[in-house]
């Protein structure tokens, strides 16, 4: 839930403020640089935490050695391996040898990487939030409570999502769907 509030909410109220041509405005507090750098570091955490370990493992031959399904397939694997593993509770694909010492030891690094590297910046924005005084709603304000808002907010999460993961999905479901 954190996550929604922390990049994608503040994300759309950056852009929102950027198509109006007014400082955005959330939660009674401005938006300035610093947090969109917090709200940004915060969004790449994963992105970066899973690609790179699902890289280093088809990358290497103690990733590759313990793949079931080579091809599309073992990536689509890899790539929801660890990002499960980043995620939530860390479940896998049967055809992923995941007891092997690699896939242990990198999941390790992912679950600690991808759990608790986002939340050191999402404390910082919250830091960063909690010094600033609050701001009246003023006309450049964009209601979080409206339809227009949550339109906005699908948009983003559509299109920061989409292009964080397409590539990798485009490698690995969508190839196999073709093979």
């Amino acid at each position: 839930m954190y996550g929604i509030l922390v990049h994608l909410a503040m994300v759309t109220v950056f852009v929102a403020g950027l198509m109006v041509g007014r400082t955005p405005e959330y939660i009674g507090k401005k938006i300035r640089p610093a947090e969109m750098k917090y709200a940004s570091l915060y969004f790449l955490t994963l992105p970066v935490v899973i690609l790179t370990m699902s890289a280093i493992a088809i990358g290497t031959k103690w990733g590759q050695s313990v793949i079931f399904n080579p091809g599309p397939h073992g990536l689509t694997e890899i790539v929801y391996a660890y990002a499960s593993q980043a995620n939530n509770n860390g479940s896998a694909f049967a055809g992923l040898g995941t007891a092997a010492p690699f896939y242990q030891i990198t999941g390790g690094i992912t679950m600690l990487l991808g759990r608790f590297a986002p939340e050191i910046f999402a404390l910082g924005l919250a830091g960063s939030l909690a010094r600033q005084a609050p701001t009246p709603a003023s006309a450049g304000t964009l209601d979080t409570r409206t339809p227009l808002f949550v339109g906005m907010l699908v948009g983003v999460i559509l299109i920061l999502v989409g292009l964080t993961y397409f590539p990798a999905l485009a490698l690995g479901v969508f190839a196999e769907g073709l093979h």
